[in-house]
């Protein structure tokens, strides 16, 4: 079967702004393919605002979600694989989800071997700081 993960970052995103809530994406900036704004990143994550008023042209496809957002004043296309996104919620009382590996990984079969290390946990570092830019 395929991964759920895009569907549920989907529903999820959809359900925070008919609440008229601010969605976050938090994002793993090392998987393979994602682009965006390094000078941003910390720790290998990246807090991203997906709200109507903060990004242009909002794609989320069952493989990646593609939008164009301004840093700074200046306009960047951000390009994220679905199984970087690890987690949606937000901004104003958290609600939302954090997706585990085996809702991201879509590519293993059940008689694969289990991985030998352990995956990388989300970071809780607090409340994130972004803020729109017009």
């Amino acid at each position: 079967m395929t991964s759920n993960q895009p569907y549920m970052l989907r529903a999820f995103y959809e359900w925070i702004v008919d609440n008229d809530l601010t969605p976050y994406l938090v994002v793993d900036a090392t998987v393979t393919g994602t682009s965006v704004p390094q000078e941003h990143v910390r720790d290998g994550q990246i807090v991203l605002n997906v709200s109507p008023s903060a990004c242009n042209n909002l794609q989320m496809t069952n493989a990646d979600v593609s939008f164009e957002a301004r840093f700074g004043g200046v306009a960047r296309q951000l390009f994220v694989p679905c199984s970087a996104v690890l987690a949606i919620y937000a901004k104003e009382n958290g609600a939302g989800t954090v997706f585990t590996p085996e809702e991201m990984d879509d590519t293993e079969s059940l008689e694969s071997p289990p991985p030998t290390e352990p995956a990388p946990k989300v970071k809780k570092k607090g409340p994130p700081n972004l803020k729109v830019v017009k």
